[in-house]
């Protein structure tokens, strides 16, 4: 997964979203309470992520927000819970 943040301690923070993010490579103290979504959630592949910014010393990074479901696994364990509590009663 590539992303556009590029961690540099020598360069100052410049937020150029979306093509390009300079972040310091430690976070802060201030990162803590001061983070800001940067751009809105993104896919790529089964991911959904979001960039974060400190407003205060520029620290980045991109947030896994959440997977997104595979279908056919999914559909393949609702077919196997539906059968998997069922009692074999001899009649």
């Amino acid at each position: 997964m590539a992303t556009i943040v590029k961690y540099a301690d020598g360069k100052p923070p410049v937020n150029r979203y979306p093509e390009r993010i300079i972040s310091p490579s430690q976070s802060r103290d201030c990162c803590f309470s001061d983070m800001e979504e940067i751009g809105r959630a993104q896919e790529d592949g089964r991911w959904v992520y979001q960039y974060k910014r400190c407003r205060q010393c520029g620290f980045s990074v991109r947030v896994i927000l959440r997977e997104i479901p595979d279908a056919r696994l999914a559909t393949e364990l609702r077919k196997i819970l539906a059968t998997a509590f069922r009692r074999n009663v001899p009649e």
